[in-house]
């Protein structure tokens, strides 16, 4: 059953547990700019960390947790995640009106 987040130590151990990671993207929104959000999962290849490939994939990029949760709150959005207690992915989790 799907239960819904917003508070972030709760969202971030969800995102942490199955190896997600906080990207962004800015896109033209009519005369001004929105920011997408996202998360990452399992993704070795944009561990900037260790210089082992681009923070960058589709546009979008690599950001802090502070950074993806004041773009969470400002666009007031929770995250619907999946109960399933085996873990997931990422198709088991979608973004969601508070």
């Amino acid at each position: 059953m799907p239960r819904i987040l917003t508070d972030r130590d709760d969202i971030r151990q969800w995102a942490e547990a199955r190896g997600g990671n906080p990207m962004l993207m800015d896109t033209p929104d009519g005369t001004g700019m929105r920011t997408l959000l996202q998360l990452t999962f399992g993704q070795h290849a944009i561990n900037t960390d260790g210089n082992e490939g681009p923070d960058r994939i589709g546009g979008f990029h690599l950001v802090s947790w502070e950074e993806w949760f004041a773009a969470l709150d400002e666009g007031g959005l929770a995250l619907r995640v999946s109960d399933d207690p085996a873990g997931g992915n990422e198709a088991e989790f979608e973004f969601v009106e508070r």
